[in-house]
């Protein structure tokens, strides 16, 4: 597949088919994903690929927290300023009406919640985990490992089209850190900054035929220097 193809196919997707993911074609999407730039070659992140009974154990235990506020190792922002809360608004408007959502169901909106936690019953999840001592030092966190972070795991995405496969990057996947600690065993020393669902996607699902707007080009550039 062509990478604009694939760039033009890249969407979240938030419902998949149970269909596992073999581990031959998830090691061929990491070990490409790995050619990612980062400062100085410092290739900052590390795995954990989970899949099968250890998954459903997490799902599990993260439903058993939904009445709890989530507490990501890498912070949800505190608020959301303009333009920003505009377009996050937008976004969730559309999700709710694919999924016939009303405003004022709030059992219906906390069944959707659950379904974000159970990572939309992906088959896969990978998590991408950087060194604490590397991220926060001195004054405030160095902040370029999570940027690199975030290269490593575009690679990711726009890879898993290739093989049939589709993809949404959660904070939710990750809200509930200390649960991952204790499932996986990943010591207090890595930082949890995201998790990716992987599967093949459930296109009979009306909410996978969301695709989020992008702000015009003309509208968030300037362009210097040119005739």
């Amino acid at each position: 597949m062509e990478i604009s193809e694939a760039i033009r196919q890249r969407k979240s997707i938030r419902a998949f088919k149970p269909d596992p993911v073999p581990r031959g074609t998830l090691k061929e999407i990491m070990e490409l994903a790995l050619r990612a730039p980062s400062w100085a070659n410092t290739q900052p992140w590390e795995f954990a690929i989970v899949t099968g009974k250890t998954l459903e154990e997490i799902r599990e235990a993260f439903v058993g927290k939904a009445e709890e506020h989530g507490n990501p190792d890498i912070p949800h922002p505190r608020e959301f300023p303009e333009p920003y809360n505009t377009r996050r608004r937008a976004l969730g408007v559309k999700v709710f009406e694919l999924k016939r959502i009303a405003r004022e169901d709030k059992e219906r909106r906390k069944w959707w919640l659950l379904q974000g936690l159970r990572l939309f019953e992906a088959p896969c999840v990978i998590y991408i985990l950087i060194d604490r001592s590397f991220c926060l030092q001195g004054d405030g966190p160095n902040v370029w490992p999570i940027f690199d972070c975030g290269l490593v795991a575009e690679n990711i995405m726009l890879l898993a089209p290739t093989y049939g496969l589709s993809t949404i990057a959660q904070i939710q996947a990750v809200g509930y850190p200390e649960v991952l600690r204790k499932i996986l065993g990943i010591p207090d020393s890595k930082l949890i900054v995201l998790g990716i669902a992987i599967g093949y996607p459930d296109w009979d699902d009306p909410i996978n035929q969301l695709q989020s707007e992008r702000e015009p080009l003309d509208s968030i550039s300037t362009w210097y220097g040119f005739d």
